[in-house]
């Protein structure tokens, strides 16, 4: 089984949040892991965040992004992002019940192709994701 994350799960891996732990022992113990160069892009811009909010220093956030990178080529296998998952997701954010962005709902479609579980922290991804028959886990 192979577990995508999304930056709501990969965030915690290089800032100390209330989540940190309960990441850090999910992907110790996952078997297998991949992340889009999507994801890394989406992580890159919630730590140009808390940037903004004076939550983490430039350099910081900087030597967290290296960090990622290493990690990433060492643990992680990269999934492309195709023309198919962003049609994909256009349908998904088309479903206004389900409250989606189209970020998040690209996620579910890149996990939706190549059949990984998504892992997430974010609960609404979660629930609609569960709704598009797409298998979600949340690190406890």
């Amino acid at each position: 089984m192979s577990f995508y994350l999304d930056a709501s799960v990969i965030v915690p891996l290089l800032v100390a949040e209330p989540a940190s732990a309960a990441v850090e022992r999910f992907v110790d113990s996952a078997p297998s892991l991949s992340i889009s160069d999507y994801a890394v892009a989406e992580t890159a811009s919630a730590l140009s965040r808390l940037i903004r909010m004076r939550k983490l220093g430039s350099i910081d956030a900087a030597l967290a992004l290296a960090d990622l990178d290493v990690w990433r080529a060492r643990s992680a296998t990269n999934v492309a992002v195709t023309g198919a998952d962003v049609r994909l997701a256009d349908v998904f954010v088309r479903r206004f019940e389900l409250m989606l962005r189209t970020p998040d709902a690209l996620h579910i479609a890149i996990c939706h192709r190549v059949q990984h579980v998504l892992m997430t922290l974010d609960r609404r991804l979660l629930a609609a994701a569960g709704v598009l028959g797409v298998p979600t886990q949340a690190p406890a």
